[in-house]
């Protein structure tokens, strides 16, 4: 469980857990990018760089690493020469799923934003 070893060494600035979740998913891109490989297939640097909001490419590395240190993520190579690598969710990033369902539900309903079809 990456995910508990990274709250025992983090040191948050708040006990609420609104505030704690802000600290790590709070910011305009680390949701898309778990958007991304959750529902849209993109489990690469370049497949996630081609996403329509333009990520810049330093940010999307943060974001990444970021995602990573907290175990919601994990890197695997799918390619040795040169070294490339796939990104995946773990179980406990997918825990995240219902979350962006209501994110979207309400940006459907109060933004007229598009509405992603999630089977199941």
């Amino acid at each position: 469980m990456a995910l508990k070893a990274a709250l025992e060494e983090h040191d948050f600035r708040s006990d609420c857990s609104i505030a704690r979740t802000l600290e790590i998913v709070g910011d305009k891109w680390t949701l898309l990018i778990v958007r991304d490989l959750m529902w849209h297939g993109k489990h690469t640097f370049q497949a996630l760089q081609g996403s329509a909001e333009t990520m810049p490419t330093n940010i999307l590395s943060d974001r990444l690493r970021r995602l990573q240190a907290w175990g919601l993520v994990e890197k695997r190579p799918y390619q040795e020469r040169p070294v490339r690598y796939e990104y995946r969710l773990t179980a406990e990033g997918r825990t995240m799923e219902p979350v962006l369902k209501q994110i979207m539900r309400w940006g459907h309903e109060n933004l007229g934003g598009g509405f992603h079809d999630i089977a199941g």
